[in-house]
């Protein structure tokens, strides 16, 4: 959420904004809005003092003061119309916080000067590349193959049991997906984060603040007492200081979390209908920082937790590229995003396996997470997030790039000691 005076005083900034991230939004139909509130907010004061004025008076008269009788009529009649007409700005003011409040939850946050143009992700724009795309001397196979035969996911039994994108993991999948989680605690702890395991089932109000809501309602699974299950371990961890006023020598915050994830991914029914690249449920590594509001800070932080991927994957030895989100492929709060895509051997492309992204005050303002600067003058913190790992996708490029001739799988030799085994083989 932006800050009202921000937006009136750079309301073209904002539609620039709208128009950058492709967002049906009007700038000037919340100045109108905002214009109204205020003149019922003025009005509504008048009143007040208005009606504070005279029972004053009637009071004063009440304690000895002589006042006619006509006057203290007039009094009582006019406090009357006050009153009324206080009650009519009071509903009138309620009715339009509703509408105002709504619009300012739909107030895109300003893009970086750095965000290429562009309407979807189609138009993201390649930054860097890294490793050889896999070459082999054998027609490959794709992870559902493989990992079926290997006995490592079991598709058949899991739409039975889920339903569509339902899954098994079994056997050597389940182990291996252990392995990856040990080695990235492990290589993720040694960046100074604090691992959490978080609650996944959470309030409506942490989505608000988190800007997943209101726009990401049909993606979201809810529970029968209205609560949410979280898409990401970044929602209750930004949560875990709303309304908090934090110190400056509690900056920054760095936490690891890692939990399970629920997605509907109602929008996507034709997309990656086959295979482990799409699911409902899964678990996943995050990484949040909360930093004191700085943009620089924000930038050095937002380089930083992409590179820790970009290592991470570099030690699997998995072939990758970076591609920095154009405007239409950015979230409501975000100011800046880079997503990591490895190589999907059989299907000839990079997939998504990480977004890294900042977002100023946009979601510590909705949170209300404060902090004093050295000035002692109260500030909202930035805040900012990337995955660390998600899993079982991982699985896919790790088992497509690392097959062998035989149907085996080489595990990394970084994986190795966490695994116990160098190959995966029909047992």
């Amino acid at each position: 959420m932006l800050d009202i005076k921000f937006i009136r005083e750079n309301k073209d900034l904002v539609a620039k904004a709208a128009q950058k991230k492709h967002l049906d939004f009007k700038v000037e139909e919340l100045i109108a809005l905002d214009d109204k509130r205020r003149e019922l907010m003025t009005s509504a004061e008048k009143r007040r003092a208005e009606q504070n004025t005279a029972s004053e008076k009637i009071g004063a008269a009440g304690a000895g003061k002589i006042i006619s009788p006509e006057e203290r009529a007039a009094l009582i009649s006019s406090m009357k119309t006050v009153k009324t007409g206080l009650e009519q700005d009071e509903q009138a003011l309620k009715d339009i916080m509703v509408k105002w409040q709504n619009l300012m939850l739909h107030v895109p946050n300003i893009p970086d000067m750095s965000v290429p143009d562009g309407a979807s992700d189609a138009e993201n724009k390649e930054v860097k590349t890294w490793g050889e795309k896999t070459q082999f001397t054998f027609i490959p196979k794709d992870h559902i193959e493989l990992m079926t035969k290997l006995g490592m996911v079991d598709f058949e039994r899991g739409s039975k049991v889920h339903g569509f994108r339902g899954y098994f993991l079994t056997g050597e999948g389940v182990k291996l997906c252990f392995a990856i989680w040990n080695y990235a605690l492990d290589f993720f702890s040694g960046k100074n984060f604090v691992p959490v395991i978080p609650p996944i089932i959470v309030r409506r109000i942490n989505l608000f603040g988190t800007g997943y809501l209101p726009q990401g309602e049909e993606d979201m699974y809810k529970t029968q007492d209205g609560d949410y299950l979280a898409g990401t371990a970044e929602v209750p961890l930004m949560g875990l200081h709303a309304d908090e006023t934090l110190t400056l020598a509690d900056l920054p915050k760095r936490y690891l979390g890692f939990s399970p994830c629920y997605r509907r991914e109602a929008g996507a029914h034709g997309k990656d209908v086959r295979g482990l690249i799409r699911v409902n449920e899964f678990y996943k590594f995050e990484q949040v920082i909360i930093c004191e509001a700085n943009h620089e800070t924000s930038v050095k932080y937002h380089e930083e937790v992409n590179r820790n991927i970009e290592e991470f994957m570099e030690s699997l030895n998995i072939p990758y590229r970076t591609v920095i989100n154009c405007g239409g492929d950015l979230g409501l709060g975000q100011v800046k995003k880079y997503d990591v895509e490895l190589w999907v051997p059989k299907e000839g492309k990079y997939r998504e396996i990480s977004s890294a992204s900042y977002f100023h005050d946009f979601q510590t303002r909705r949170l209300n997470i404060r902090y004093k600067d050295a000035e002692g003058k109260m500030k909202y913190t930035h805040s900012l997030n990337s995955t660390a790992l998600p899993s079982p996708r991982i699985l896919v490029s790790l088992i497509e790039n690392f097959q062998q001739a035989d149907g085996t799988i080489k595990i990394p030799d970084v994986l190795v000691k966490y695994y116990g085994k160098t190959v995966i083989a029909i047992q």
